[in-house]
């Protein structure tokens, strides 16, 4: 046959999932690569560029020392369950049943995914606040999900009632919340949690929590699992995971808390997915999990410094710049630079001032809504801070030039 003839591409197409046509590469992992390309200081994709505790690594040094290098149970291995159900009881007050309610997963990825294909049926819907985590598009596409968006609006990041209520109704089985939430650094109070556990109670739906941040907070900001708001016990999944919270984002190794029913479903997904996360990683988190409060204490005071440095830097370079009081990033204007949308200013600062951020499009279903925003991640350490105010510093320089 002529691969020239007509239909060739035709078949060819079909070939390929329709649902992968629907979404492109990660943005921020995009970014990244092209910081080291152009040797520019990446404060685009937040992972920590400093070490974990000395601890935490003698921990998975010595868990593969001790020949804990084979599967663990699929669901996961009890040492880390049963501090999981220590932890969330201690610092959210819930206690759950590490047989019958957790799923240790590949990641906070992986557990928010397995989660999807577990609830999802077709012509369910999920209600998503937006500007969101740039996964969470895609997760719906892969589960089958239609996502119904709800704004998040600046500079405080709240949502309109009304507008959250509209989203809701008979197919809806879910709402993804994340706090501290990436990339705003919102985080919702108990009156804005309450809110939507009427909506959820009334609808019959389920609130997926992403609270993968859960202790990097400011200004006296507290952390509310919806799990503990009244009423949610058992309409609430909690996705959350070490990578940020023990700066060991390469590990892998995260969690789902969910009702009995839905572990059920999630732990088959999640077994036919990954069959389960690193046994080892497992073990050290497990040993992790338990570090004193001074360790969380010290988390938060180091990013508030962190956070404080990085603000003076991009409002001494200009930005409009968004308070976070959760997580590790900062969401910018960049109305006042003079160019066309966010992807143009991407570009330009990474090519030619060599800072690498992510374009705000990323995080929004119709780019023209983040068109005017960039994402700062300050989880550096101080070399990297400087190196980025340095660089930045000469931005009226570079604007000047192009």
């Amino acid at each position: 046959m002529n691969p020239s003839e007509p239909g060739i591409a035709q078949v060819a197409r079909r070939m390929l999932s329709a649902k992968a046509e629907q979404f492109t590469e990660s943005v921020i992992r995009e970014m990244t690569r092209l910081a080291m390309k152009h040797s520019a200081v990446n404060l685009s994709q937040g992972f920590p560029d400093f070490a974990a505790s000395a601890e935490i690594k003698e921990a998975a040094r010595q868990a593969i020392a001790d020949d804990i290098n084979q599967y663990a149970i699929t669901w996961g291995a009890k040492p880390l369950r049963d501090a999981i159900v220590e932890k969330f009881e201690r610092t959210q007050g819930v206690r759950v049943d590490p047989e019958r309610e957790i799923t240790i997963c590949c990641g906070s990825t992986e557990a928010m995914m397995s989660t999807m294909l577990a609830i999802i049926n077709p012509g369910d819907e999920i209600v998503v606040f937006e500007p969101f985590y740039e996964n969470y598009g895609p997760d719906a596409i892969l589960s089958g999900a239609t996502p119904r968006f709800v704004k998040l609006s600046p500079p405080d990041w709240s949502y309109d009632q009304k507008e959250l209520a509209a989203a809701f109704g008979p197919h809806t089985k879910a709402i993804i919340l994340n706090t501290p939430n990436n990339p705003t650094g919102k985080v919702f109070t108990r009156g804005e949690l309450e809110f939507i556990r009427d909506l959820c109670v009334r609808w019959n739906a389920f609130c997926i929590t992403d609270e993968i941040y859960e202790h990097i907070l400011y200004d006296g900001a507290e952390h509310i699992s919806m799990a503990r708001i009244d009423g949610m016990r058992d309409r609430t999944i909690v996705i959350n995971g070490m990578s940020k919270t023990y700066s060991v984002t390469g590990w892998r190794v995260g969690w789902a808390i969910a009702p009995p029913e839905p572990t059920a479903a999630i732990r088959k997904v999640h077994d036919f997915l990954t069959v389960g996360a690193a046994a080892p990683l497992q073990q050290a988190g497990a040993i992790a999990l338990k570090s004193p409060q001074a360790y969380y204490d010290k988390l938060a005071i180091d990013y508030t410094v962190r956070r404080e440095r990085l603000l003076k830097i991009l409002t001494a370079a200009g930005f409009t710049v968004f308070k976070p009081y959760g997580a590790y990033y900062i969401m910018t204007d960049i109305s006042g630079f003079g160019f066309p949308d966010d992807i143009a200013f991407a570009k330009f600062l990474v090519e030619k001032v060599g800072v690498a951020v992510v374009p705000g499009s990323s995080f929004y279903n119709d780019a023209r809504d983040g068109a005017m925003q960039v994402r700062f991640t300050f989880c550096k350490k101080e070399s990297t801070l400087a190196a980025a105010e340095e660089r930045l510093s000469r931005l009226p320089e570079h604007m000047g030039n192009r």
